[in-house]
């Protein structure tokens, strides 16, 4: 079965850093563009981090940008979003998704229009 798995969610106090990852069962993550996205109680979903393949060019929502970081370890074939100085409005269940190449001539895959594959979601609460 071709699916994403995240882990790394918990409980952590304001300040705080967690670490999220993405890894591919059935698949590999290598040349897929790989997004994060989040949805809070009684919230919409919000993308908030993407990066692409090749190449590896990363973009935040401003809501994160500065204190997000995502990130791959091929040789892990997992994909990171390093999150800290957390704030009560980062609760949220996170989950990140996977787009193939949107062109078949350079492989170019970026976080653009509806995802192929998606995770379960990992829950953050940051609370004191």
């Amino acid at each position: 079965q071709l699916q994403l798995v995240e882990s790394g969610g918990g409980l952590v106090q304001p300040g705080g850093s967690l670490r999220l990852s993405c890894a591919a069962s059935g698949f590999t993550l290598d040349g897929l563009a790989i997004g994060w996205f989040r949805q809070a109680p009684g919230k919409g979903r919000e993308g908030i981090s993407c990066i692409s393949a090749p190449g590896g060019n990363t973009n935040y929502a401003d809501s994160v940008k500065g204190r997000f970081t995502i990130f791959r370890d091929n040789a892990k074939d997992t994909v990171y979003l390093q999150m800290n100085s957390l704030e009560p409005e980062d609760t949220a269940v996170y989950y990140c998704a996977a787009w193939t190449p949107q062109d078949i001539t350079t492989l170019q895959a970026t976080c653009v229009d509806e995802p192929d594959y998606w995770g379960q979601g990992t829950q953050v609460i940051v609370s004191s």
